[in-house]
């Protein structure tokens, strides 16, 4: 089985509470006796997990930050859907997804997962160039949404984009100019999200690929939301329609 390194508390309870026998091994700063390290070392015990005390200088070396909270496991990879077909073929019901066009901050993924998982996103898409990978720091700030949203990577958005249309699935670019806003649309079908960049946007053929163009409704002072703020206004919108119209 081939394992990575996870880190953080939020991310390494998560996977304890998802799928525990995953768990390989963790490792804690030895000098925290917090109730914080309390809670994981009890959760880690109650699922046979070897925790190994450790100091911050091996900690640091093992995942090349000093942001671990003290806590890094070694664990399996989860069985997520790693192609477009495998994840349109396992999903019930019309689909909801995020295509992240050109966001190459890893906190900004993580917190793009975190909001994807919490609004009940099928999975995240991005292309495997002008894209940050799955790495530790974006499993990190996603508090263990990596685990649950598969985190797909394509070798052409734009192919992709047009593999989606042929699946009824519509695409919604978001854009300052767009002439409709978010809330203006009906997102009861298939849908997926398409975000740019926060300084460049979406590159011309995405824009070009999309079904239709939305706009967030700036009321304030400034022109735009971090990717994965604006990526949770537009997910939950289309959860709450959903909601709405789901038969009691």
């Amino acid at each position: 089985m081939k394992l990575k390194l996870i880190f953080g508390f939020h991310a390494v309870t998560a996977r304890l509470r998802h799928d525990a026998a995953s768990v390989e091994e963790i490792y804690v700063d030895a000098s925290r006796h917090d109730r914080r390290m309390g809670d994981l070392l009890r959760a880690a015990k109650g699922a046979n997990v070897r925790v190994i005390p450790a100091d911050d200088q091996r900690l640091d070396a093992m995942v090349g930050t000093r942001r671990h909270q003290g806590v890094v496991a070694r664990a399996g990879e989860l069985s997520l859907a790693r192609n477009l077909a495998e994840l349109l073929d396992a999903i019930q019901g019309p689909p909801l997804l995020l295509l992240l066009d050109g966001v190459t901050d890893p906190h900004n993924l993580g917190a793009c997962l975190r909001v994807a998982d919490g609004a009940g996103a099928h999975a995240v898409i991005a292309p495997k160039d002008r894209a940050v990978g799955l790495n530790a720091t974006a499993a990190k700030v996603a508090s263990g949404a990596a685990d649950t949203v598969p985190y797909i990577t394509v070798t052409n958005l734009a192919r992709t984009m047009r593999e989606l249309q042929e699946r009824d699935v519509w695409l919604t670019g978001t854009a300052e100019d767009a002439e409709q806003t978010l809330y203006d649309v009906d997102y009861t079908g298939g849908t997926a999200f398409v975000m740019g960049s926060e300084g460049e946007g979406m590159r011309r053929l995405t824009r070009e690929n999309c079904d239709r163009l939305v706009r967030l409704p700036m009321l304030g002072s400034v022109e735009s939301l971090n990717v994965s703020v604006a990526s949770g206004i537009c997910l939950y919108e289309a959860r709450r329609q959903r909601i709405r119209t789901t038969p009691n």
